[in-house]
């Protein structure tokens, strides 16, 4: 790339992140002159470590019902124009191979940087210009946008905050974009860690830090919002996809409510059981893991046989097996937070654009707004979706 970098564009990009490239090369394909800048030393160090190293690049079931936003109603109008299986042709142009792993979640048969690769690619073939290791120190409007950094100072017509969350601080998440919108009297909404490990009370955590690495399916209720997925122990607390995916609905105080033998015919075998001369122990070792199971019934279940139990024993034992109440002491926060949920208010935003109502040619895309996904791929969706629509709209 040519290091004469013209000082005016017609759009400029902050964050070099998924979202951000993408919005950077579908403005450039439509003739714009674009600029993206990302203050670290590469492009898409969070895309690099998702999905275990393989990226979870979307989901087919990708719809608003897989959202968490102040308005969901909101991210309808990107997702549905830039769908799951538009970047899926994508991916199948740029010669990726890939495949569903479970529950509509695509990821590479490779390496993530595959993804990034493409991303990059199609920025060079449109013409994008890109600063790495550029810090943006100060934004300013006037007729045009100025952008101060480290490495100049840049006007344009239109500017995207790409900028993302608060999550994996390692990575280099700052809380630039919020900034940038709060200097613009644009509303952020209360911001909270998001699809993050669960923390045990310090009252309970001996008890269950011998727990650790044992895994088994749950279904786990916070409010109206359930999810029946794996349930992971770690020396902490709580992790896995059922732990992740409702800490992002938990209000940081009630107890959730756990339901332990989640598949019907766990549940019908461990019924049957109780009429006979067997202990909870004895059968729940045959559908749990033996460690988990010793653990549980040490505390839960009375140490003589099913059938002599009383009603109200059996009682008590079924409910603390399907609704297993369970406090926490927090999350893990940020540093192991895969996302940031709250963000930009979306009554600020057109969801047709991305487009600031209060400044026009401001625009923000992708996780800095409003709208969170479940874990498997959904959050990716977000940022395609909202930089098509950010970049073909601006």
């Amino acid at each position: 790339m040519s290091t004469d970098i013209p000082e005016q564009y017609d759009v400029i990009v902050i964050g070099g992140g998924g979202g951000g490239m993408f919005c950077a090369f579908t403005a450039a394909n439509r003739g714009k002159r674009v600029l993206l800048l990302e203050h670290k030393e590469r492009l898409g160090k969070k895309i690099e470590i998702s999905g275990g190293g393989r990226c979870n690049f979307t989901n087919i079931n990708a719809s608003a019902e897989n959202y968490l936003s102040g308005n969901p109603d909101f991210c309808k109008s990107a997702l549905a124009r830039y769908t799951p299986w538009d970047f899926i042709g994508l991916v199948e142009k740029h010669g990726i191979a890939y495949h569903e792993k479970k529950l509509g979640q695509q990821f590479c048969d490779g390496s993530s940087r595959q993804i990034i690769g493409m991303l990059e690619s199609e920025c060079r073939e449109a013409g994008v210009r890109v600063l790495s290791h550029c810090q943006v120190r100060e934004v300013e409007k006037s007729d045009k946008f100025i952008i101060h950094t480290s490495r100049g100072t840049f006007h344009s017509d239109s500017l995207v905050m790409a900028t993302g969350g608060l999550s994996f601080p390692k990575l280099g998440a700052s809380d630039l974009g919020y900034r940038i919108a709060r200097k613009f009297g644009i509303r952020v909404t209360e911001l909270s860690p998001g699809l993050v490990p669960l923390t045990f009370q310090s009252s309970e955590k001996s008890f269950y830090e011998p727990l650790a690495g044992v895994a088994l399916p749950v279904r786990i209720t916070a409010g109206s919002r359930r999810f029946e997925e794996a349930m992971l122990f770690t020396h902490r607390g709580l992790s896995g996809p059922a732990a992740l995916q409702i800490s992002s609905y938990w209000d940081g105080n009630s107890p959730l409510a756990i339901d332990l033998l989640p598949d019907k015919k766990d549940s019908e075998a461990f019924a049957a059981a109780t009429r006979s001369g067997t202990t909870a122990l004895q059968n729940l070792s045959k559908i749990w893991p033996r460690r988990f199971a010793e653990s549980w019934c040490d505390r839960n279940a009375p140490e003589k046989p099913l059938a002599s139990c009383s009603k109200e024993e059996i009682e008590r034992l079924d409910a603390s097996l399907h609704e297993w109440k369970q406090s926490f002491a927090g999350t893990e926060g940020y540093p192991k937070a895969e996302v940031t949920c709250g963000g930009i208010d979306t009554g600020e935003l057109s969801s047709k654009t991305m487009e600031s109502r209060k400044v026009p040619g401001l625009y923000f895309i992708g996780e800095v707004v409003d709208v969170t996904g479940w874990l498997g791929g959904y959050n990716f969706q977000w940022a395609w979706a909202s930089a098509s629509a950010c970049g073909t709209a601006i």
